[in-house]
């Protein structure tokens, strides 16, 4: 007879699980898509200084990321361990969200002061409430095939949240700043830090904790040597930061790629939505339809296999999209389509694999180090964001990007390098990664049988 804590999870808490990164989402997609049009063509920050304020966070990040994580697997209260967080956090969540993006009155230096401020303050909360929220999948189910399950609707929250941004977002900040995007952008982001407020508290709601911490104690540093000795961690760690600049670099880059290329404007193009919102929307429903093959490609060639295969391909499918004329608008469309269907699994099978290395890290060292596992995850994550974005920043800035001046032909085609070529070849690197990764989903089941079992004995 299995133990409550083997059980199915019900659909109710899986459809709660992914409100959650819907939730993250519409500010992670949000910020990653918007951020650096936002402070180089609203505020008017120089590109180059925009690609530093992006990257200079990072080392509070440094600080902050782990400490969260040993902080949330220390913390015991009747909520649980990590479930308290996302009732904790998600109103200061909602609120830096909403003030980042509030375009005060001030000066360029005051400008750029009031961007660093909020900008680290907003990725402080949102390390706060994610951390606890990525490593609450691991206890709430100890069984793989379900982490696997929830790891699937995880994701479907995600590209919710990102098809919310996708097709509502510059929607409605041309609606609600009467086409003046200084005006609109706090307004919109209001609305927006709104709903992921209230969709942060379903989830803290709906969810349970079901696999009992063990006792910890305040040997910090033992828990990062067991950390750091845990290879397939490793080279997971390394495989998110290169999968992050990737897309970071896609998504800075999109929304000026489209406008200096391809020549898109405001104007709408498919029923309220303009050229821009098209192909992110468009492209964020292929990523949720592939999102549903995660449980195929994991049972035909296995997580690991799945992840690697998929990345590759991608890679080279956004290499070719360099060949696309500047009057290729719907091919491009339709060619992210398709890199979107065959990227949807990925993310599901990324977290799924790091609740795997988490249990091997408390096989191998004893110690259950699942906040501190996602956590320095999640910085890896954000230091690949980081870099993508601070990369396209500085690129711009050393070909002379001014959005005040017409662009030069030159700088033309620096986007559609940016765009192209440099995110295609950071996904096959990525790939290549991932040969080193040697932990087989037949391990992670035997691994998972012995340490229900030690939790067992040791109850």
């Amino acid at each position: 007879m299995s133990s409550p804590s083997q059980a199915p999870l019900t659909l109710k808490e899986k459809v709660g699980y992914g409100l959650g990164d819907t939730a993250s989402n519409i500010f992670f997609f949000g910020v990653n898509a918007w951020i650096f049009f936002y402070y180089v063509e609203v505020c008017k920050i120089p590109p180059a200084t925009v690609g530093t304020l992006l990257l200079l966070p990072r080392l509070w990040d440094a600080i902050t990321d782990p400490l969260m994580g040993a902080l949330a697997d220390r913390t015991r209260t009747r909520f649980g361990t990590y479930r308290p967080y996302l009732l904790w956090i998600a109103v200061p969540f909602g609120v830096f969200g909403y003030l980042t993006f509030a375009n005060p009155d001030l000066d360029a230096s005051g400008k750029l002061i009031y961007a660093y401020v909020t900008y680290i303050a907003l990725m402080t909360a949102y390390t706060a409430i994610n951390v606890p929220y990525s490593a609450l999948m691991g206890v709430m189910t100890p069984v793989p095939a379900e982490r696997t399950k929830l790891a699937t609707f995880r994701f479907v929250g995600a590209f919710s949240g990102q098809l919310i941004i996708s097709m509502a977002f510059l929607p409605l900040v041309l609606l609600l700043g009467d086409k003046d995007k200084g005006v609109g952008f706090p307004r919109a982001m209001a609305v927006m830090a709104v709903i992921a407020t209230i969709m942060f508290l379903a989830t803290f709601m709906l969810t349970r904790e079901r696999v009992k911490p063990p006792a910890r104690s305040n040997d910090l540093l033992g828990d990062f040597k067991a950390l750091i000795g845990n290879k397939p961690w490793v080279i997971m760690v390394i495989a998110a930061i290169l999968t992050l600049s990737s897309a970071a670099v896609r998504w800075t880059i999109t929304p000026q790629y489209l406008k200096y290329y391809f020549g898109v404007g405001d104007e709408p193009f498919f029923w309220f939505l303009d050229k821009i919102s098209f192909v992110q929307t468009t492209g964020s429903l292929a990523f949720i339809a592939g999102v549903f093959l995660t449980g195929f490609f994991s049972r035909k060639f296995g997580k690991r296999n799945s992840l690697m295969g998929l990345t590759v391909i991608n890679g080279f499918l956004v290499l070719s999209l360099f060949l696309i004329p500047r009057d290729g608008y719907m091919t491009l469309v339709v060619m992210n389509v398709i890199g979107n269907i065959l990227a949807g699994p990925t993310p599901a099978l990324v977290w799924a694999i790091y609740t795997d290395v988490a249990d091997y890290s408390e096989w191998k060292s004893g110690r259950r180090v699942t906040g501190l596992a996602f956590s320095a995850a999640m910085f890896a994550q954000k230091l690949g964001i980081s870099i993508g974005g601070s990369v396209c920043g500085w690129l711009l800035g050393s070909v002379g990007f001014d959005p005040e001046k017409p662009p030069s032909e030159e700088i033309i085609q620096s986007f559609r390098t940016i765009a192209c070529i440099l995110p295609g070849a950071l996904a096959i690197l990525n790939g290549v990664v991932l040969i080193w990764y040697r932990l087989s989903d037949a391990e992670v089941e035997k691994i998972a049988l012995e340490l229900e079992e030690r939790r067992k004995s040791e109850e």
